[in-house]
């Protein structure tokens, strides 16, 4: 009984290892097209358990029964198979056809990816950089190859410059035209706008599509002379409500300060300097003071968001509000933003009516902080402390430290004399700071109403109406405290009680377009989409300004017309007809033809109309019967294009009409004790044209291993004609010495490379590189005359910078500077480069431009179960900067200015140069102060945490970033990436962390 026991329990032990033991499966994984797929991720679902298949689309895994075996791969239909036993599983994925039928906008409609004939990168919300973004353009910073965005500075929602491919204008608005819903915006702002895409709160924005060359924007016509960003905002969706909550908390701080001599170095300067007499001598304080600190602190900065989409009552929709407070780093100053978002698609008749509508506000404020004081700072002498205890001072000027005289008048409130602020001194930059108060409130509304109507009658032609409205208002003041240190005469003080000055833009866009689109596809070979349509927008400008200085020297001199008050309105309108054609061939020969015709009221009405063509074919190699075999193949496109674009973007209304100016009150004309104001003509141009740019692109797009290697190669010239630029003219010829003309021709030529790899990707891991490079060259290679531009700090009216033929636009114009052995800089020597023994203008030379030769950004997305990280990096390679903040204040004769009595502080190249004369202005025209400014940035490191079951139905996403993390670089200067090229008191982008939080629910 006991052995029957025995056994009876050693087999009921035993079942459940037979019942769970795992057995082998092994298979064979391909394509629809029984193409074996190499790199498939066989997974067993909820475990780590998993393989991939070999190059020959075999497998093999252990597998329990009821286990679920996931069969997935980049780009085809993700399987599951519930393992009964079987011993063979053999697996045929289906391409993911949503993947290959996405949609990219390229204006006035769409196109399927595979089918672009163009130049054009698509990022998606889930590509965009991470970290504290205020301004759309930072999402695809450093990922689109040949498009650089640079902050203007390091305000809180600063503006920033945009290039696609180089500059294509001399004189002209160079940023690219951005499209928001179809919605083309104006690319100027309304007084008190840090940035006009301020108005977009970044967590709406669905997608951005960059139009590059001109096969691609020649559709948008004259507007697109720059490139086109295209903006797609989120969407509702037919289904239940979703709600995102957002909210991040930033911390901004200063990276560096601007190496200027501190107190104690500088008393040592003083001390030794061969002019500084006693009266010099008693003008040193016993402080130490760094005003860089004073002006610079700890910023914060909130940015909040909800949304919702969903379907209410039928119609899908989103609805959105954010909230963005930051402070800058610079003290005092602010930006805060209110937006509010609404979309509605609703469609009937069985879809044949489709509605988009989209409406945005956006309600900012901001507070400038007086960015003199950056300047100030640096000069300011650091023996000196910010307050004084002086009684006089504190009275007059609340008793900020500086440089005062007393005037011939006594202060009525206290009887002691008045004080001046020295002529030329540097005022207290702290004082800068905290007595003048300059803000400004924005409103903005853009709404666009699109509808689709598909005929029923003839259902392969659609109707397109949209119409549009862009309306800004931005009122300002600036209160400048009757405290803040101020050049005073006698007679002066009595009117003299601070100032206020106040404006008030309004900005209004108006949008109409009309257009059809027939799509047909015959014996699904032939396939047909034609689009014809009309468009009509208008610019209204309404400005106002006051000025309570210039309204007080009106009330003192009666007799004198004094404009305290200018008011300029002003109207421009772009008419159009444009037309598109794309043709494929069993999507395999592809052609695409544009023909864009504006006519725009800013030229003269016999010049007026520009006709813009463009045309581009592409070859799907890919889809040859030759590379059925070539089965890591899954896509290679041939493309090339050509289009001519016209720009007038940036020119001034109305230029070929006589217009007259009113005098001011310094050039009113006297009759005997009487000043009468006068009105003179303006300088007119009646022959003014259209830049034109033509530009021809040769592309090929691949994709490899499952679409894991991917990415494009674009070959590019583009030539600029009829360059409008400001030029002198004949005197006696027109009413001034110089207008706009037609007088040169400008080329890029350039190469861009575009490589994403997918290195790993299985159900817990994925890695992901973007890497782009682009390189451009950019030559004036017709120009009449030479134009100086860049004016700098030091001496009177210097430029450094030279636009001439055959040469980069605003390449440094220097002279060449001598050094001895040890490479140290040889003051006042000079290479005689014309070999006359003469140091003059005449041995200038042109030396190195601010543009880069070559951009490069690196990415890297890693996924690990629920961590992510993603860093973002940047290059610029070839660019120059002119040390402006160095070369103007390096001199040790210029810490002592003639006949004043104050001082100023060096900065401290001085150390290591030696320089001593200021006065010889050929010093400014050193090449020593052109520096390489080539950098590596690693812009943004960022790390996320999803936790999915932390509550129920919610998924909460904790992240953490750093914002400018690090810049290696041998510019001397606080910043190597400066818009322009000449580094003059710029205010320092800081270094952010933020902390945020992600509700999906």
């Amino acid at each position: 009984m006991k052995t029957t026991l025995n056994s009876l329990l050693f087999l009921f032990l035993l079942v459940p290892s037979f019942l769970l033991a795992q057995n082998q499966v092994s298979g064979t994984v391909t394509d629809e097209s029984s193409l074996p797929l190499p790199g498939v991720n066989v997974i067993i679902k909820g475990t780590s358990t998993g393989t991939a298949t070999d190059f020959d689309g075999n497998y093999q895994i252990k597998a329990n029964s009821g286990d679920i075996i996931v069969f997935s791969y980049l780009g085809y239909i993700t399987q599951e198979i519930t393992y009964n036993g079987q011993t063979t599983i053999n697996i045929s994925l289906a391409e993911d056809a949503a993947q290959l039928d996405e949609v990219v906008l390229i204006g006035y409609g769409g196109v399927k990816k595979e089918d672009l004939t163009g130049s054009v990168d698509l990022i998606k919300s889930d590509d965009f950089n991470q970290g504290p973004v205020v301004s759309a353009q930072q999402l695809i910073s450093g990922k689109v190859a040949g498009v650089s965005i640079t902050s203007s500075s390091g305000a809180p929602g600063e503006g920033q410059e945009i290039r696609i491919r180089g500059n294509g204008s001399l004189s002209l608005n160079n940023n690219p035209l951005i499209v928001v819903d179809g919605f083309p915006l104006d690319n100027g702002a309304v007084g008190g706008s840090r940035n006009p895409l301020n108005q977009i709160n970044p967590n709406d924005i669905e997608a951005m599509t960059v139009l590059k060359d001109a096969s691609a924007t020649a559709i948008y016509g004259s507007r697109a002379a720059n490139g086109v960003i295209i903006i797609t905002t989120k969407k509702g969706k037919d289904s239940e409500f979703k709600f995102s909550v957002n909210t991040s908390t930033t911390v901004h701080t200063a990276v560096d300060y601007v190496d200027v001599l501190n107190g104690d170095e500088y008393r040592q300067v003083i001390n030794n300097h061969p002019n500084a007499d006693a009266q010099t001598l008693s003008l040193l304080g016993n402080a130490n003071t760094d005003w860089q600190d004073e002006i610079y602190n700890t910023a914060f900065g909130q940015d909040h968001s909800i949304s919702a989409r969903g379907n209410a009552f039928g119609i899908p929709m989103r609805a959105s509000v954010g909230y963005t407070d930051h402070d800058g780093i610079l003290r005092r100053d602010n930006f805060k933003r209110t937006t509010a978002s609404l979309n509605l698609t609703p469609s009937l008749l069985d879809d044949h009516l489709k509605f988009e509508i989209n409406a945005r506000g956006n309600y900012s404020e901001n507070f400038f902080a007086n960015r003199g004081a950056i300047g100030a700072a640096n000069t300011f002498d650091p023996t000196q402390p910010v307050y004084s205890n002086d009684p006089q001072i504190v009275s007059q000027f609340g008793g900020y430290n500086g440089w005062y005289n007393p005037i011939s008048a006594i202060d009525p409130s206290t009887g002691l004399p008045v004080l001046s602020q020295i002529n030329l001194a540097t005022v207290n930059p702290v004082a800068q700071l905290n007595l003048v108060d300059d803000v400004s409130e924005v409103r903005r509304f853009i709404g666009n109403a699109k509808v689709d109507y598909k005929l029923h009658f003839f259902p392969d032609l659609t109707a397109t109406v949209n119409v549009g409205l862009d309306k800004s208002h931005g009122t300002g003041r600036t209160i400048t405290s009757q405290q803040m240190p101020t050049s005073l005469l006698a007679d002066s003080w009595e009117i003299w009680n601070g100032s206020r000055s106040t404006y008030s833009n309004t900005s209004t866009n108006k949008l109409f377009d009309a257009y059809l689109t027939y799509n047909k596809s015959i014996n699904e070979t032939h396939n047909i989409t034609a689009v014809a349509g009309y468009s009509y927008q208008s610019f209204e400008y309404d400005n106002y300004s006051y000025d309570s200085e210039a309204e007080e020297r009106d009330i003192r001199n009666p007799d004198t017309d004094i404009d305290f008050e200018f008011i300029d309105k002003s109207k421009n309108v772009l008419l159009s007809y444009f037309g598109r054609l794309n043709y494929d061939y069993k999507g395999k020969y592809l052609l695409t033809a544009s023909l864009r015709a504006d006519a725009s009221s800013k030229l003269n009405p016999d010049d007026r109309w520009g006709y813009f063509p463009s045309a581009a074919l592409a070859w799907n190699i890919s889809k040859e019967p030759f590379l059925e075999s070539a089965s890591f193949i899954n896509d290679l496109k041939l493309r090339v294009g050509y289009g001519e674009i016209g720009n007038v973007n940036g020119l001034g209304d109305y230029l070929f009409l006589t217009r007259y100016t009113r005098s001011n009150s310094s050039a009113n004309y006297q009759f005997g004790n009487t000043f009468y104001q006068t009105y003179r003509p303006d300088p007119i141009n009646e022959e003014l044209r259209w830049e034109v740019g033509n530009t021809i692109n040769l592309g090929l797009d691949y994709a490899f291993f499952n679409s894991r290697v991917f990415g494009s190669i674009n070959l590019y010239k583009k030539k600029t004609e009829n360059l409008i630029a400001f030029s002198s003219i004949d005197p006696f010829t027109n009413f001034g010495s110089s207008i706009d003309r037609n007088i040169g021709d400008m080329e890029n030529r350039g190469v861009e490379i575009a490589l994403n790899v997918i290195p790993i990707q299985t159900d817990d891991i994925e890695w992901s590189i973007n890497y782009n490079i682009a390189f451009n060259e950019n030559e004036v290679v017709r120009l009449p005359f030479n134009q100086e531009v860049g004016g700098i700090s030091g001496g009177v009216g210097n430029n450094i910078q030279l636009h001439t033929e055959g040469e980069s636009p605003s390449s440094f114009y220097v002279l060449q500077q001598v050094y001895d052995a040890n490479g140290n800089p040889i003051e006042g020597a000079f290479v005689d480069r014309n070999g006359d023994n003469i140091i003059n203008d005449s041995d200038k030379y042109l030396y190195k431009d601010p543009y880069a030769d070559v951009i490069m950004g690196l990415n890297t997305n890693l996924n690990y179960k629920k961590w992510d990280l993603a860093v973002v990096t940047r290059a610029n390679i070839g660019n120059y900067a002119y040390n402006n903040v160095a070369s103007g204040n390096s001199y040790r004769d210029g810490a002592i200015p003639t006949s004043n009595d104050f001082l100023w502080n060096l900065h401290s190249e001085y150390l290591n140069s030696g320089f001593t004369d200021q006065s010889d202005e050929r010093n400014f025209m050193s090449s020593h102060w052109v520096q390489d400014a080539s950098f590596f940035k690693i812009d943004n490191i960022t790390l996320g945490y999803t936790l999915d079951k932390a509550i129920k139905d919610v998924i909460v996403r904790l992240y953490g970033s750093i914002q400018n993390v690090a810049t290696f670089t041998e510019y001397d200067g606080l910043d190597p990436e400066i818009p322009g090229g000449i580094d003059n008191g710029f205010y320092p982008r800081p270094r952010s962390f933020v902390f945020g939080i992600n509700l999906d629910f």
